[in-house]
């Protein structure tokens, strides 16, 4: 049963219910004076008048979720600051009233409302002279009972077609049972519309939707219809705003998979791959759908250029290693060589560095060739160590995995009382990192490895043979399950980090500190300072080790107020490093705590209070961003 009612509240207003306020009066009482502080009989002005009062208050009776819906968007609310509307007005609002409230409760799934409106005078509030009260009664919500997806155009009979449409019906998000709401019906239409426009069909549209509901069996029958126009491919990249740097090499750092079919995401990364190559301030790759050619459509690149040269001047502050002040030169086109080439020099309270890095534009395959240098003095363990470091070689950077290959020349001496002796060496990379998270800037789940490999030569003393390995691995594992994209989010998830090194050569071999290893600090094994774990010497010294191994496990669990997913996480952590110079000295130091995380608008930022059980000192450690 639907019903309305509009209930007069108590007492009746002047004149058989016309309104009072707003009345035109004429005669002296009306023009006498200026728009100052008029008197009344009794002497008060305006300021001593009581403060004015809205025409009618609103109040919604109902389900929460209903009730506030309704508060929100209800039209009726427009007009309450309206002081000259009487009983008849207000009576003409509350009919409109329940028709809109209809309409807003049919958004929400609910078809047979029963609705109570009444109208209260109060006047005694200080806020109105009446109030308007709207009792709802929502009824059973209105569920899917099916859902009919069908195809026009390319993808209709298309046989290489077939996943791409499988996928939209496979990942349809309004599906039978659910509730039917206005929101996830757009959303699953669009939603939709997304995955066929993301590959192949990039000019899809809805042909024909329909939402055929049977308010008596509070059932909803859906329907959509998918147009999907053309299949694309890419064609040539078009180049809008070079003037100063190579076409040639645009088109080599985009990497455009010309003559395959259209993906959204490719065009997206051909995109990144110009915006992060420094070369361009601003990049805006689109596929250009009219030209008439949908087996080869052009990509249109806007681009605006960087400056050939430029100074950029940074602070900054980590718990690690306190104020930082950096500079950094850039040249994009070096004399001669026309590489790229990044300077930097950067200050610390316990690290001081020089370095530069001169790169190539990459070839047709993504490789290019790099060469650096570097000066550093750094805090290792007991000791300050004075470094340098050259290296040449080729990298390739891909969508998920970077891989490098180089020569690499060592030095380092350490200073302090018995510092150990300087030493240097060559060595022969090889480097891959894969990442496989779903966000590489948040993750919330997947994982990421790193491998490192190296065979070289110490230099100084007996110069003899020897090689250096590490891995990282990094993995984000939800807890539980969930069905929908907001379940998800909810969810908890255990972050779990592995490290492990070596290095493997003689005893009396004299390698480069640089090359060894030491742990601590806010990335590693919070609960310790920065590289102060390592090599325990008789005397007490920490020095590199030549064995690493590294456990940290982190819960992190996503804040959720008044049932309202928020931008924070609180974690409890617990790290586990070691250092040694034989694999069976390795006794690891445990840091562990509670921290707490704030998804920024500028990246991640993460603030963890830690005890380091062999230190038996609290430290805090604080870091903006996530990087692997």
């Amino acid at each position: 049963m639907q019903g309305c009612s509009l209930l007069p509240g108590k007492g009746k207003d002047p004149a058989d219910g016309q309104p009072v306020a707003g009345v035109v009066r004429s005669g002296p009482a009306a023009d006498s004076g200026k728009d100052e502080d008029k008197s009344d009989k009794d002497g008060k002005t305006d300021k001593d008048r009581p403060a004015k009062r809205d025409a009618f208050t609103v109040d919604v009776r109902g389900p929460e979720d209903v009730r506030d819906y309704l508060k929100l968007h209800l039209e009726i609310q427009r007009y309450r600051e309206l002081d000259d509307l009487g009983a008849t007005e207000i009576s003409r609002l509350m009919v409109a009233a329940e028709s809109n409230a209809r309409e807003l409760l049919g958004t929400l799934g609910y078809f047979t409302p029963t609705l109570t409106l009444e109208l209260n005078e109060t006047p005694e509030s200080t806020k109105a002279p009446r109030e308007i009260v709207i009792t709802v009664s929502p009824g059973e919500i209105t569920k899917v009972s099916n859902v009919q997806i069908s195809y026009a155009g390319a993808i209709a009979d298309d046989p290489s077609a077939e996943a791409q449409r499988d996928s939209i019906r496979t990942d349809w998000a309004l599906r039978a049972g659910q509730p039917f709401t206005q929101q996830a019906w757009d959303s699953a239409k669009t939603t939709a519309l997304r995955s066929l426009t993301a590959k192949r069909f990039p000019t899809g549209t809805i042909e024909i939707s329909r939402a055929e509901v049977d308010a008596d069996r509070s059932e909803a029958r859906l329907s959509a219809t998918y147009q999907s126009g053309p299949a694309y491919k890419f064609g040539p990249l078009v180049l809008r705003g070079i003037q100063r740097y190579d076409p040639d090499g645009a088109r080599r750092i985009a990497r455009l998979p010309s003559g395959q079919d259209y993906d959204q995401q490719k065009l997206l990364d051909a995109q990144q791959r110009l915006a992060s190559s420094g070369y361009y301030d601003s990049v805006f790759l689109t596929l250009d759908t009219d030209s008439g050619n949908p087996l080869a459509a052009p990509v249109i690149a806007q681009l605006r250029e960087a400056p050939l040269q430029k100074v950029v001047m940074g602070v900054g502050f980590t718990t690690d290693n306190g104020p930082r002040l950096s500079i950094d030169h850039i040249h994009n086109q070096v004399p001669l060589l026309g590489w790229r080439a990044v300077s930097r020099l950067s200050v610390d309270q316990d690290i001081k560095s020089l370095s530069t890095e001169l790169n190539a534009i990459p070839d047709d395959r993504g490789w290019r060739w790099f060469t650096g240098a570097e000066l550093k003095s750094e805090q290792s363990g007991s000791y300050v160590v004075d470094s340098g470091r050259l290296r040449g070689g080729r990298n390739k950077s891909s969508d998920h995995i970077d891989r490098s290959y180089f020569l690499q020349y060592d030095y380092a001496q350490n200073r302090g009382i018995d510092a150990p002796p300087s030493a240097s060496a060559v060595t022969a990379n090889w480097g891959w990192t894969g990442r496989y998270f779903d966000d590489n800037s948040a993750p919330t789940r997947g994982y990421g490895l790193a491998l490192e490999v190296a065979a070289g030569y110490t230099l100084t003393g007996m110069q003899t043979p020897f090689t250096r390995t590490y891995a990282r691995w990094l993995g984000v594992v939800p807890l539980g399950s969930a069905e929908d994209k907001e379940s998800r989010a909810r969810r908890s998830r255990l972050q779990l980090r592995v490290e492990a090194g070596a290095v493997s050569a003689k005893d009396n071999a004299q390698i480069p500190s640089t090359l060894m290893f030491l742990t601590g600090g806010d990335t590693t094994v919070r609960g310790y300072s920065y590289k102060q774990i390592g090599t325990v010497r008789t005397d007490g010294q920490i020095v590199a080790g030549r064995y690493l191994g590294v456990l940290s496990a982190e819960w992190q669990r996503p804040f959720v107020y008044k049932d309202k997913l928020t931008a924070w996480e609180s974690v409890v952590f617990v790290d586990a490093g070691a250092v040694a110079d034989k694999p069976g000295e390795l006794k690891p130091k445990v840091g562990l705590g509670v921290g707490a995380r704030w998804r920024s608008p500028v990246g991640p930022v993460q603030a963890d209070l830690a005890y380091g059980v062999d230190s038996k000192r609290f430290r805090l450690h604080f870091r903006l961003g996530f990087t692997f």
